[in-house]
């Protein structure tokens, strides 16, 4: 039980048992549709709620800046709701979250400039130009050595601590989240027959404290969710890498509208047991 406890408390948000859900897609830097969606979602909000942001905040779109200060400032907008508590926003850690986080261990990795090379092919660009870096300053480094190299990571952490509380977003990023026991009693069990919430998927033979980075690159193994995954009735992304558009089946659900590939931010009211009760885009 205490090890089940300490797995939750260290990579899962526990959601409890929510009036309301509201759950929101792959946001990819776009800033204007984030406006939207938290103007439509201030509208509906109401103390018991959650707000939950499905990961890929970050990347592909150019305005990485303003979408970061606009999710913290929505945040501070719903805490200074009564009743509201810090625990009741979540953010996931979805592939561009995950990605910027290696870029700034960048010295650890035997082949910097390959990894580089990948997540910039990824759409890591726009985050790393957001902070002041460059791709040329990153690949003369890496050819540079480890002291260089990490002379330059410093660099970036230093420009990303300077917008404040972007840094602390980052360290808040979750793994999952999910309806279940306050105490986090269901956490490695799967819940009671909530909804779990990912960014990108997962891979339905292993446990949930065993997903690893399934959570954002596993998309692949989410169309094999034909029954309930542990416990809980209902999975729901953010993310689809495939760009196959919104779907509801009957346990996973894609709220993936294609915001940063010209297409639409998505956000779904969900209950307490990963019912849809409402489904909007912007």
């Amino acid at each position: 039980m205490a090890d089940q406890q300490k797995i939750a408390d260290t990579r899962f948000a526990i959601l409890g048992r929510p009036r309301h859900i509201w759950a929101i897609g792959a946001i990819h830097a776009q800033p204007d549709h984030l406006d939207a969606m938290h103007h439509a979602i201030a509208q509906r909000f109401r103390p018991g709620d959650r707000l939950v942001y499905l990961g890929n905040m970050i990347g592909r779109g150019d305005r990485v800046i303003e979408t970061i200060d606009r999710l913290l400032s929505f945040r501070c907008a719903l805490l200074g709701v009564p009743g509201m508590l810090a625990s009741d926003i979540v953010y996931l850690r979805g592939a561009q979250e995950e990605m910027w986080q290696k870029l700034l261990q960048l010295h650890f990795a035997p082949d910097p400039r390959h990894v580089l090379d990948w997540m910039l092919k990824q759409g890591l660009g726009p985050t790393l130009a957001a902070y002041g870096g460059t791709p040329e300053a990153g690949m003369a480094a890496a050819r540079g050595g480890a002291v260089m190299l990490g002379r330059w990571t410093r660099e970036l952490r230093q420009a990303m601590q300077a917008h404040p509380g972007h840094d602390a977003l980052f360290n808040a990023l979750r793994r999952a989240a999910y309806t279940g026991n306050a105490d986090g009693s269901d956490a490695a069990a799967g819940g009671d027959g909530g909804v779990l919430l990912v960014s990108a998927g997962l891979d339905p033979a292993r446990p949930l404290g065993e997903q690893g980075d399934a959570f954002w690159w596993g998309g692949g193994g989410f169309s094999r969710l034909v029954s309930p995954y542990g416990a809980f009735n209902r999975v729901v992304r953010g993310f689809d890498p495939a760009q196959q558009g919104v779907s509801a089946g009957t346990v996973g659900v894609t709220l993936d509208g294609g915001c940063g590939f010209g297409g639409h931010l998505v956000c779904a009211g969900l209950d307490s047991s990963g019912a849809v009760l409402e489904l909007f885009q912007v």
